[in-house]
Parts: C-alpha cells; structure tokens; sequence
C-alpha cells in the first residue's frame, strides 16, 4: 500500500525546487523528517529472534507529530495517562467551526486564530455552562485541534470532549445535565461568534495579524471591519454530538482524534501516473455513498498536506476547567467524591501483584514467531552535509 512518506521522497525533491521561497523553515522540516522516517538515513538495530534466530532490520522513527507513521504509538501512551481521568457520567462530543472568511486568514496566522480558537470555545463551554438559566456549574473540557477537511483543505475547527454535567460554584454537589442535551447550541454559537470577532478585531488593533496576496488590503482597519461585517449575521457551526455510551466509547472516539495528521496511511488507495488517490467522506451524504475516491496531483497533494503544520511548539490537545492541568487531580477527587466514586489504582495481574515490578512487555517481537528479539548491532545515522566544507577544511 501507498504511504506518505514514498510520496515525499519520489517527489519531494522536485515539489521544493518548484516552491523555492515560498515553504517555511518548519513545512521543509516535516518533508525532510517523513522522508527519512524509518530509513537508513536515521540508523537503526540489527536483531535476532531469541527463540527462531530469524534476522530482522529496525531503523529509527523521526518522531515528528506531522508524521503519519508515528502517532499510533504517542495516541496509546497518552490514552493511558488520560485512562484515569475518566468520570462515571455521560460525555459529549462539540465541534467550534470558523467560518471560511477567518480560515482564510488563519493559515498566515496561524498561532494567533487557532489560540483564540481554543481560548474562546473554552470561555463559551464555561460562560453557557455557568450561567443559572442553563447548568450553573463549572465544567471541564478536552479540547483537540483540526485543521483540515475530509479532501485536506484548510479548515480549523475545534473537537471538545466534555462530561455531561459540572461541579455545581459553591462545589458542595455534581450537577448532572439533562438526559441527552448537554448545552443549546444556538446559544453557544451566538455567544462563540460575537467574542472571536471582538477578539479578532483587537487583535488587528494590536498589530499582531499579517496579510499577503489577495488579503493584502486587509491590513486596513476599515477594509477589515468591512470583511467581517458579514459574519456578524451568519450562523456559525457549533454543535453537540448525542452522549457516548460510557468511558470505554470516550477512550475509543479519543484514540481516533488526539493525535491525528491531515491524513492517515490507510486513506491512500494508490499512486500512480494520474497522482495520488485517496478516500475521502462527503458529510452531506449518508450511508455507503458517502465515501469516495479523490485523486489529486502530486503537487496538489503534497500543498494540501503542507498546510496543516503547526507553528513550532503550539500545543494541540489542551485542558480547560476541571481538566486544567494546575488543578485537575484536586477537582477530580472533589467530583469523585461527589459521585461517591473511588480513585482508580492501576491494575496488576496476578503474577506481577507478588514480584516487585511488573513485567514489562519487549520492545521488539519476532514477525515469524512472537518471540522477543534481541539487539545485535547499532546502525548510526547518515551524517548530514550542512554547509560546504570551509577553505581551511579543503586545505
């Protein structure tokens, strides 16, 4: 089967000559990094099954979060820290959109919208959430950053995962939300999109939002309180999914959307003269004629890939609330207690509960056999050439 990587390394070469200038320090990083995933490039073991004596050949992973080959193993790693968060209470699915005229904008901006992105669907999910006519209550949300469509075009949007219900403000009860209705969207929308244009709009005061191309003139503050006028009267798309069926469908749905790229491997159907072939879901449709097959050229979609890398060190999973990271383990005790729940231990089975450290599982197993395998030499990494060798150096 077809992977990202094999694209960027056939094509890769001749897509940067073409875009000379025009890709960012950080796009070229993540082409360089898919391109040498697990190859020779980055060294690697050379092991031995301990029960067959079958060799094998393991090379290195980039780990960069771009990369479709290495999220598999950090989405596991943070399930298994997040497990003993979970509530015994219904949870919630909402999505925070912006509308095509700020996505359009965001891409050169990225750091600034897709912050007020998380900050205001936060403020929104508290401010509804408190109010007495609605909860009343302070309430924790998870919160995952997306920035591409089904057919990989821009489109920043915001999945929450929020329990259904919160601690009520003076924090002596749990308030459970109604069976199966979590917040009125309409108001969370309405509420959404008046602070992200008051926001927006003092963030262009401030000097901190940049324009090119076609938006050139929106570096003016009328031509851009112009742009956004229309906005201040259309619906934005804020919704909330039915409540998942318990902690176990919370952990699945997460594993699906915490450490996603733009596309996965098992999207690729081929690659051939034509360019790449991918599936891609149509949401306005239902059942099997949903999915389809969209083939695009190799520039077309290496561009399309490109656009969604992150600003260096902008955090796309974040925790409000209940779940914020200052406070989360004093405000789970308090809700547990609330719901007469205990704190969960990590679970041992019977073999390790007696030995003083539980097993632990082989980093490498055996294809053939299941077997571990054990290490028998180092492969360095290729030495990159950085710079032409100096005069003294040639000399």
């Amino acid at each position: 089967m077809p992977e990202v990587a094999d694209i960027f390394r056939a094509h890769g070469a001749s897509y940067r000559q073409q875009q000379r200038g025009h890709l960012s320090l950080l796009q070229l990083k993540v082409m360089s990094a898919i391109e040498r995933c697990r190859s020779a490039a980055l060294g690697g073991h050379v092991l031995r099954c301990s029960a067959c004596a079958q060799p094998q050949i393991a090379y290195n992973s980039c780990r960069n979060r771009h990369c479709p080959k290495c999220q598999g193993s950090a989405a596991r790693r943070w399930l298994e820290a997040r497990a003993a968060d979970l509530l015994p209470v219904d949870y919630y699915h909402v999505v925070f959109t912006l509308p095509a005229s700020i996505s359009d904008i965001a891409y050169t901006n990225k750091e600034v919208i897709y912050g007020l992105l998380f900050d205001l669907t936060a403020e929104t999910l508290r401010t509804i959430a408190a109010d007495p006519k609605h909860l009343g209550v302070r309430v924790g949300a998870t919160l995952v950053l997306h920035t591409w469509g089904s057919q990989l075009t821009h489109h920043p949007h915001i999945h929450g995962i929020v329990p259904g219900g919160g601690l009520a403000l003076d924090e002596d009860r749990w308030v459970p939300c109604k069976r199966g209705f979590f917040l009125p969207v309409r108001v969370l929308s309405r509420y959404f999109r008046r602070r992200f244009l008051e926001e927006l709009h003092k963030a262009h005061a401030a000097g901190q939002l940049q324009f090119f191309g076609a938006h050139a003139s929106l570096a003016d503050p009328a031509a851009f309180a112009g742009y956004l006028k229309p906005l201040r009267e259309c619906e934005w798309v804020v919704y909330a999914k039915r409540p998942f069926a318990g902690p176990a469908a919370v952990l699945a749905y997460l594993s699906r959307y915490t450490h996603r790229v733009a596309i996965s491997n098992s999207r690729l159907l081929s690659c051939d003269e034509r360019g790449v072939t991918f599936r891609w879901k149509d949401y306005r449709l239902k059942g099997r004629t949903r999915y389809k097959a969209m083939t695009l050229s190799y520039v077309e979609f290496m561009r399309r890939f490109l656009l969604h890398v992150l600003p260096s060190g902008f955090h796309r999973i974040r925790h409000y609330g209940l779940f914020a990271n200052a406070a989360r383990r004093q405000n789970l005790a308090t809700v547990r207690a609330q719901l007469q729940q205990s704190t969960p231990q990590p679970q041992l089975n019977a073999q390790s509960a007696h030995s003083e450290s539980p097993p632990t599982m082989p980093t490498f197993v055996c294809q053939h056999c299941g077997a571990p395998m054990v290490i028998v030499e180092m492969l360095p990494r290729a030495e990159n050439i950085r710079a032409p060798p100096s005069a003294q150096a040639r000399s």
